[in-house]
């Protein structure tokens, strides 16, 4: 049989419907993720453009954090979906507990540089005043939802994959729901209530992560599910082995993904060169931008459960075969998302109603170039978060990206916004150069097999 043969025999019939199972309400929870920042910024859009870049600045900031989270608990998660995939319930329970405790040391970690230091982490990307205090009131606030994240993420990946995402879906729904609500309510003013503008919608922040922490553990505690561990499972993973291999798999994952949401942060920066214009278009597009990569990270991360199941089980023949066809999936998603952004985007910018004319007409400019930017996501996302992390090719994802985004993409786009004065759209289609640079490398590496590896054997 040829590749094509081998892709098509291998992806057939209950496979797909498995990614889908998986990928659907990954793909809701991540659209709810990104829109409790759109919330923010589509009410606070209604203030004005200080609050605006404000909140964007701000939410890039708290994103950056909730990144090297996800990265902490990506360890965990890779270590779940192949002891899962060998029918080792006792390993699920006790990786989703190692999990849980290292985020939630991380989280401790970030909510202290947010009290202590929200002025200077506000300052790297903007000279205005306005926006420096507005946002580092919005931060401080802000910073203990960081707790509602790590709990949160350490029992979604668990869930995931055990193949039941749709559990933290149905408690992310309340949240956002929440949150809604609450901005409502607390940035307007209603029920009596008086109206706080930012410091509102950062306090809707904090409480609807605790309604949302609240209602799943409470959920699985009372159905005794598997996830649902106590005192003694933290007792048994307290064991230097267990957390060793963890840290192993966890610690190039989270500096992975920290220096790519540094990256983005690095991004903001340079924009910020360009003044509050352009940092308010590139802070509409940050929300935007989330919500329109959901589908592609949920066919990504499913991609992860079932490579992991797979390679947990051995199945190495298989599980190659499976990777080409789950990216040439993946790009369909991304030209398919592509074309309805393009599309649709007047009615999106329509939303915020806030923006200036000459504002606007830059934020059409940065639709286009992020409509490019989907499609060539497209690869990258799926074999780096879908198929090499799977197989705890941790190490090639961190150079890759190291090399792409901060030894190219950044020095890149900084020389020409800084150093040639290039228009804000022109350096915005810069950002996308690591993205062309990891389709050749992720790619190179897939094809060699290495990542292809068991990783709960002793």
């Amino acid at each position: 049989m040829n590749t094509f043969s081998q892709v098509l025999y291998h992806t057939r019939g209950d496979f797909l419907r498995r990614i889908i199972a998986i990928a659907l309400p990954i793909t809701l929870q991540s659209i709810m993720f990104s829109s409790r920042s759109l919330v923010d910024v589509l009410m606070l859009g209604q203030l004005g453009e200080a609050e605006i870049a404000a909140v964007g600045v701000a939410a890039r900031a708290t994103f950056v954090t909730t990144i090297m989270l996800v990265g902490v608990t990506t360890g965990g998660a890779l270590l779940t979906a192949q002891y899962w995939g060998a029918a080792d319930k006792a390993g699920v329970r006790e990786s989703t507990a190692l999990t849980w405790l290292v985020s939630m040391l991380f989280a401790a970690f970030t909510v202290v540089l947010f009290v202590l230091f929200p002025s200077q982490i506000m300052s790297l990307t903007t000279d205005s005043t306005e926006v420096n205090q507005l946002g580092s009131q919005y931060l401080v606030i802000t910073a203990v939802s960081m707790f509602a994240v790590a709990c949160v993420a350490s029992m979604s990946v668990g869930l995931r994959s055990m193949h039941k995402p749709g559990v933290s879906t149905f408690f992310s729904g309340i949240g956002i729901a929440s949150n809604i609500c609450l901005n409502w309510i607390l940035i307007f003013g209603k029920f009596g209530f008086p109206a706080m503008g930012i410091k509102g919608a950062a306090i809707a922040t904090v409480l609807s992560g605790a309604i949302e922490v609240g209602t799943l553990y409470g959920y699985l505690y009372f159905k005794k599910h598997l996830l649902a561990f106590g005192f003694q499972d933290i007792r048994n993973i307290i064991d230097w082995h267990k957390i060793s291999r963890f840290l192993k798999l966890s610690l190039p994952t989270t500096f992975n993904f920290l220096a790519w949401a540094g990256g983005l942060f690095a991004y903001h920066a340079i924009m910020g060169q360009s003044g509050v214009q352009g940092l308010a278009a590139l802070s509409v597009m940050t929300p935007v931008e989330s919500i329109s990569l959901a589908l592609l990270i949920g066919v990504s991360n499913a991609a992860a459960v079932l490579v992991g199941n797979q390679l947990g089980a051995k199945n190495y023949d298989a599980v190659y075969y499976q990777a080409i066809g789950l990216t040439i999936l993946n790009v369909l998603v991304g030209i398919a998302v592509a074309v309805l952004l393009f599309f649709v985007q007047g009615f999106v910018l329509d939303a915020f109603s806030a923006l200036t004319e000459e504002t606007r007409q830059l934020a059409e400019k940065f639709m286009l170039v992020l409509c490019i930017g989907i499609i060539l996501r497209s690869v990258p996302m799926i074999v780096i978060v879908g198929i090499l992390r799977a197989g705890g090719d941790v190490k090639f994802c961190l150079y890759q990206d190291l090399v792409a985004q901060w030894l190219i993409s950044i020095p890149l786009a900084a020389f020409a916004a800084i150093g040639l004065g290039w228009k804000p759209e022109w350096v915005y289609l810069l950002f996308l150069t690591e993205e062309a640079i990891k389709w050749g490398g992720s790619l190179y590496r897939m094809k060699s097999k290495k990542w292809m590896k068991n990783l709960i054997e002793n």
